[in-house]
């Protein structure tokens, strides 16, 4: 169960590093276009707003690692960051897509409940 949990966690991380390079890097190229469903006028208008988000999920991801990394002395930073990804993704649906909760709250409570059972 510690392999699977680590490695969900891992995989959690990976995704919010996706997040980081969309909205800090690719916010209005093609693909952060196509995957936020956004106009060019829209993402050039909200491009700075997109970077701060992306730097916050890189900051979850880099906590998530950190748990990862310290083994058993880590369990804390994964319960925490896993929480803030529920959190956040739950936030994230209520306010501005639905897909939010598919995307990011329900790998991130899957993550959760995996660390939680693998204790």
């Amino acid at each position: 169960m510690a392999t699977i949990s680590e490695i969900v966690v891992v995989l959690v991380a990976l995704l919010h590093g996706c997040f980081l390079v969309l909205e800090m890097f690719l916010w209005d190229k093609p693909a952060g276009l196509k995957a936020f469903g956004q106009s060019k006028e829209r993402a050039a208008a909200t491009g700075v707003l997109a970077a701060n988000q992306g730097l916050y999920n890189g900051f979850i991801a880099a906590g998530l690692l950190l748990g990862v990394f310290h083994g058993a002395a880590g369990y804390g930073f994964k319960v925490y960051f896993l929480s803030c990804v529920v959190v956040a993704g739950i936030y994230g649906a209520a306010t501005a897509s639905r897909g939010i909760l598919y995307v990011q709250a329900l790998p991130g409570l899957l993550g959760l409940l995996l660390v939680l059972l693998a204790r």
